[in-house]
Formats: C-alpha cells, sequence, structure tokens
C-alpha cells in the first residue's frame, strides 16, 4: 500500500534531480498505474496487441521523461498520468485507425469499462477531439472526463486531483456525459 507522503516526497526528490529518488518512486506507483491500465484493457480481446504492463512501462517513461513537468503531489502525478494515458491510447487508436483507412464508423460507449481498443479505435479519437471540444467550454468538465475515461479514476480520486468536493465533480461529471450525448447525437 502506497504511503501518500512517500510518494509526494518521492517526486519532489526525483523533481530535483535525485535519480535515486525516481527509482525508488516506481515500486510506489507502479500497482496504481497497473490498475488504471487494466481499466482500460479489461474488455480487450485475448488477441489485444497493447498489454497493460507495455502501457504502464510507455506511460512511466513517457511522464518521468518529461522533465518540464513539476510534480506538485500524488493527486497531481496521477493527474498527470491520466492525461499521459489517453494521449497514449489516442495515438495507439489513431495508428489503428490508419491501419484500416474507412472502417465502419460506430456509436461511442461512454461507459469506460466498456472500451475495447481493437473495436473502438475511432471512438478515442472521437472521445478525444470532444473532450478538447468540451475542454473549450469547461476546462473542468474536460478534466472531469479525460480523467475518469481514459484515467479510470474514481470520484473521489478526481474530487482530490481537482481540489474541489466529490459532489462537484458528480455534478460535472453527469452534465459533462450529457453535453457528450447531446455532441455525439448531432454529429
Amino acid at each position: 500500500m502506497e504511503r501518500i507522503g512517500d510518494i509526494t516526497r518521492l517526486l519532489a526528490d526525483a523533481q530535483s534531480g535525485d535519480k535515486k529518488a525516481l527509482d525508488s518512486l516506481y515500486p510506489h506507483v507502479y500497482g496504481q498505474l497497473k490498475e488504471i491500465a487494466r481499466k482500460h484493457l479489461a474488455y480487450e480481446r485475448n488477441a489485444q496487441t497493447l498489454q497493460k504492463t507495455a502501457l504502464v512501462h510507455e506511460l512511466y517513461i513517457k511522464m518521468l521523461g518529461n522533465a518540464e513537468i513539476e510534480w506538485q503531489n500524488r493527486a497531481h502525478f496521477y493527474s498527470i498520468a491520466s492525461r499521459c494515458m489517453r494521449q497514449i491510447l489516442v495515438d495507439y487508436a489513431r495508428k489503428k485507425v490508419a491501419l484500416r483507412r474507412g472502417g465502419k464508423m460506430r456509436p461511442i460507449t461512454l461507459d469506460e469499462e466498456k472500451l475495447d481498443l481493437e473495436e473502438h479505435s475511432e471512438d478515442i479519437i472521437q472521445m478525444n477531439d470532444l473532450i478538447n471540444k468540451l475542454s473549450e467550454v469547461d476546462s473542468r468538465r474536460g478534466q472531469v472526463v479525460e480523467m475518469r475515461f481514459f484515467g479510470g479514476m474514481s470520484i473521489p480520486e478526481i474530487s482530490e486531483a481537482l481540489g474541489v468536493t466529490s459532489r462537484t465533480v458528480d455534478r460535472d461529471w453527469a452534465k459533462a456525459k450529457l453535453w457528450l450525448y447531446n455532441e455525439l447525437k448531432a454529429s
């Protein structure tokens, strides 16, 4: 079980350039990152090409290879992880779509537990575009969708990461789903 203070301290030390802190951080965050990846890949076929371990490793390399990120705390780390996972999954989906150009478009699911990368590559790209559009209208709701849909974060985790109450996140999530539904219906 990770101790919140340990992760925050290790993030601060790693930010200061302490390579040992970076090495020590990995075992503390690996389990949570793997759980986030598991949520995204849970419904993928057995012949999946993107494994959760590979996704976590790619995520970790991408996040920690970026020296410009200033980690504020554990919640901020997982919030950024959610965004990075979104980018990785969208890039992966774009490659899949490029391989089978002209694939038949299907309705997108807003149920983050039912996302299948093999079947829903176009959906991931469409959701990414919609999140970007939503973020222009309401940036916090865009963050909520991103953390919930791509990061697999719970309402309390999002609440902690954004520094707002769980009720606020619940309302934002409900309003964002309605907005997304209306946008999908219009297209």
